[in-house]
């Protein structure tokens, strides 16, 4: 049995507001292996970055409450300190944000924050030390000229070669958890496909687990192992990328596949699913996909379901497989 290197359990974000606890994120768990590449899949509002961001410890502990489990190596993150969650981000969890240019101090240069990642963690290297490291991290993750870059401004620099920066700026520290949100959004379809690449290289030499959290079905088929599939703060369902591409279950996840256009077919028309995603505080009675789900029936608007095991590989949410036999316990 391998132990997971990250296992979150019934983790639960609420923020505090006029209104009362407002929940994002509802009883998510998901675990994740060393050298491993998950994908957290789903719409813009699912809770997806949300999840993230309570792993991390960037929540805001004055505006919002985290409850359930974050167990890193067995250790529970959810109840450190702060002094603690500052030795593990960058250190041991590192993350890159979904905007390179917003991520990146415009007034230091690439190689003053570079160094500052280095020496945070290992305050007994000296300057040229760190200077020699940060050039060495830039030329590993395929930038050019990386001696002269390091002297460089963030605006100074393109998408990709700003994404790329991040990407040394969360391995340099040699991290055991890689967090990557929508980490291609903002970039071309020629410098994405150059940063996943990037990604899986750096994840097979380094053996750094990996959590992708992505809209784009492509990147996680490109990328990921396993997949799990949010909507309205829930998994909805989970299963291996294979599993779930060859043989969706959910009523979502089959809308989400559906949804990706097909350079076979000439359509008048492309799909989508209808409706939107609902705001956290106004959410319906039951199943939250219901009244945008085509086979929604009576219970399906009065009970919530639970994630239910289909196979080994693959869970579900839906009411649709009430009367299957589970194959695990």
């Amino acid at each position: 049995m391998v132990t997971p290197v990250l296992d979150v359990k019934k983790l639960k974000t609420s923020f505090f507001t006029d209104d009362g606890l407002l929940t994002v994120v509802n009883e998510v768990s998901f675990h994740i292996n060393a050298g491993e590449v998950l994908g957290i899949v789903g719409e813009s509002g699912c809770g997806k970055s949300v999840t993230s961001l309570s792993v991390m410890g960037l929540v805001p502990a004055l505006t919002s409450k985290v409850e359930g489990e974050i167990l890193y190596k067995g250790e529970n993150l959810a109840q450190a300190s702060e002094k603690r969650m500052r030795q593990v981000r960058g250190n041991e969890i590192a993350m890159i944000f979904q905007e390179p240019m917003t991520s990146l101090n415009p007034l230091f240069t690439i190689g003053s924050q570079l160094m500052e990642a280095i020496r945070l963690h290992n305050k007994k290297l000296s300057k040229k030390e760190a200077k020699q490291q940060a050039v060495t991290m830039l030329k590993k993750v395929g930038l050019p000229r990386a001696d002269e870059l390091i002297n460089e401004y963030p605006h100074q620099l393109s998408g990709g070669m700003r994404q790329r920066v991040m990407i040394a700026m969360a391995m340099i520290c040699n991290p055991q958890i890689l967090i990557a949100d929508e980490p291609t959004t903002a970039l071309d379809v020629t410098i994405q496909a150059q940063i996943l690449e990037l990604m899986k290289k750096l994840n097979e030499e380094t053996d750094t687990a990996i959590l992708m959290i992505t809209h784009d079905l492509g990147v996680v088929a490109e990328i990921c192992q396993r997949v799990v599939v949010m909507y309205a703060g829930k998994v909805v369902e989970e299963g291996t990328v294979e599993s779930i591409f060859k043989k969706p279950s959910h009523p979502y996840t089959k809308g989400l596949i559906q949804s990706v256009p097909d350079m076979r077919q000439k359509k008048e028309r492309l799909f989508s699913i209808p409706g939107n995603v609902p705001k956290p505080g106004s959410l319906p009675i039951g199943c939250q996909f219901a009244p945008r789900c085509s086979y929604a029936h009576e219970k399906c608007l009065k009970e919530t379901p639970y994630l239910k095991a289909l196979s080994i590989e693959q869970k579900v949410r839906c009411w649709l497989y009430e009367d299957e036999k589970e194959s695990i316990v």
